[in-house]
């Protein structure tokens, strides 16, 4: 971490409720140290991560029209994916624009980053590759069985990571 610069703090976005109590959390407890002057302001760097588009349609290619219908079913599917993540990062946007209005004294650079894969994957090596200095997430709290058949984000996170890992619950 370069003191000149400030801490760069890594929140993980979704659709879900759990992130946006992570970010707010993040935001009030957490990224409240730097006012501009005595201390450089910390960057929160948002990061929503897109399913990968799929590479082919469950539609019958078999038909005369199948490979043009499943052609269009999947650039839907994509052009839906799209939508989500400008809808995400746009709403975390505006909860970050929010808090420093609230909270003048304190100044958060933000930064935001839409990425593609499987989302363990990305947020680790994204960690990686901007040099964040602690990565910030939601827990879905799943019940142990789906966690044990799908596998957790943020276990995952936690043991990959080469940072430090905040895991936000929820009440």
């Amino acid at each position: 971490m370069d003191p000149a610069e400030g801490r760069r703090i890594l929140v993980a976005v979704d659709e879900g409720d759990e992130s946006v109590h992570a970010l707010r959390w993040c935001l009030t407890n957490f990224a409240t140290r730097g006012d501009g002057e005595l201390a450089p302001p910390d960057t929160s760097v948002l990061l929503h991560v897109r399913p990968t588009p799929p590479t082919y349609s469950v539609l019958d290619a078999s038909a005369p029209l199948g490979y043009l219908f499943a052609n269009e079913a999947t650039a839907a599917i994509d052009g839906y994916s799209r939508a989500v993540a400008d809808a995400v990062v746009d709403k975390a946007q505006k909860l970050c624009a929010l808090h420093s209005k609230e909270n003048a004294a304190v100044k958060v650079k933000v930064d935001v980053k839409v990425a593609v894969g499987d989302a363990r994957s990305v947020i680790c090596d994204m960690v990686d590759k901007l040099g964040d200095d602690v990565l910030v997430m939601g827990s879905h709290d799943s019940r142990w069985f789906c966690r044990a058949l799908l596998g957790s984000v943020s276990d995952y996170c936690v043991r990959n990571a080469n940072c430090p890992v905040l895991i936000v619950k929820s009440k």
